[in-house]
């Protein structure tokens, strides 16, 4: 079939054209940055802490009363935690992942030396296995010993740690092209305060509690330390598939064991991750309903232009079809018109799409976008608009050559 009178007919009815070449430019614009921006979310919300989720909560309580033995309640804490059925392991903790609330300190792997490599990274500690408490993974070197636990009062601003386990993400980052850490040196803090630390283990992965987007979700270190504070937190994993009862039974014992402290809160950590995630998912959400929403209105503008087309030309198509044209030939002619028109829209969105990405990045700090995801969003509007096209192409391939030439 020839391309110039389907060209021809649009030039004469050039308005139409233009508004659905528009239509498909802009949703072809949004749909590859927000499909890429929902891919982007979900697989975020997707990243694993490291920590053994479905089986994990995190427990905190604060003794309001002057004179606490601290260490007399932590210990008594633990053995009764330690006791009850259905927990696997317990430790104290500062923080948990993806609580949203915690320490921030800076690491360098030299004090002396303006280039040297600085990071900040997420500050756990612990006076027991926090390793075993979250279920992490060993990847090199070993957990502390109890020997290496530090006792400090709150007071005490000036934390220095001797021993250190690194994730692996801030391993490689403190020590560039290094595939072994343990016994490597680094320094927590900067300047006059810095304290060097030895490492003595990897962990596959433990993320921050804030689990930023970026890299700095993975950027974590535990240390062994107690910290002599009134407020009691707590990590307790507990057997597989028993974890809300446990968090019944560990509330209602430590609640039951003291009555000068009050209970903060039990959050699992599958409830942090609904929590931490909640905002992204709902983006996510609201884009694809966007999406869909445009691309319906799309096939619709598409529908009502065709076949007003369609309604224009019944004289033009009754005489093709009396000299010969047959019914597959209409149908062809109006599909193809639509598929130029739709890839004169599509033309324009690409560098639209591109525009908007150059906007976001430089506005909201979203990622450039991957060039292979326009080619999924062309290949869907020209589906799109074929399928929208069809109906009208088949409606006006059934017109009898005698009704469509009818006069009156």
């Amino acid at each position: 079939m020839e391309i110039r009178p389907i060209f021809s007919a649009l030039l004469r009815s050039k308005t139409g054209a233009f508004l659905i070449a528009a239509q498909v430019a802009l949703t072809l614009a949004i749909l590859g940055n927000a499909l890429y921006i929902v891919q982007d979310r979900l697989t975020i919300a997707a990243r694993p802490t490291g920590a053994d989720e479905a089986n994990t909560f995190y427990i905190r309580y604060y003794g309001f009363r002057e004179g606490i033995d601290v260490p007399a309640m932590l210990d008594a804490d633990l053995a009764l935690m330690r006791a009850m059925p259905g927990v696997a392991a317990v430790a104290t903790a500062n923080m948990a992942p993806l609580n949203q609330s915690g320490w921030n300190l800076s690491i360098s792997d030299r004090i002396d030396d303006p280039a040297a490599i600085t990071s900040y990274t997420a500050f756990y500690f612990s006076s027991e296995s926090l390793v075993d408490a979250l279920g992490l993974n060993i990847i090199e070197g070993r957990d502390f010993t109890p020997e290496e636990v530090q006792v400090i009062e709150p007071s005490l601003a000036n934390i220095q740690p001797k021993h250190a386990i690194l994730t692996r993400a801030l391993a490689e980052r403190m020590f560039p092209g290094q595939t072994q850490f343990v016994g490597r040196k680094a320094f927590l803090g900067d300047g006059a305060d810095a304290s060097q630390f030895e490492v003595v283990g990897i962990v596959e992965r433990m993320q921050s509690p804030w689990a930023q987007t970026s890299v700095a979700a993975e950027l974590s270190m535990i240390v062994p330390l107690r910290q002599l504070d009134p407020g009691a937190s707590f990590i307790v994993r507990s057997q597989p598939g028993e974890l809300d009862k446990v968090m019944r039974e560990v509330e209602d014992a430590l609640t039951a064991l003291r009555d000068d402290r009050v209970h903060l809160g039990t959050t699992s950590l599958l409830e942090a991750r609904a929590t931490r995630y909640r905002a992204d998912q709902s983006l996510a959400t609201m884009l694809l309903t966007v999406m869909g929403l445009l691309l319906l209105v799309t096939a619709s503008g598409i529908v009502g232009m065709a076949s007003l087309w369609v309604n224009q030309r019944r004289k033009q198509i009754g005489v093709r079809r009396a000299i010969g044209a047959r019914r597959r030939d209409i149908l062809r002619y109006f599909l193809i018109e639509n598929f130029m028109v739709t890839s004169a829209g599509i033309a324009v969105g690409t560098a639209l799409a591109l525009g908007l990405n150059r906007l976001l990045v430089s506005q909201l700090s979203v990622e450039r976008l991957p060039l292979h995801y326009l080619p999924y969003g062309m290949l869907a509007l020209w589906a799109l608009g074929l399928l929208a096209a069809y109906g009208p192409a088949w409606r006006a391939s059934r017109i009898p050559p005698a009704v469509a030439t009818r006069s009156g």
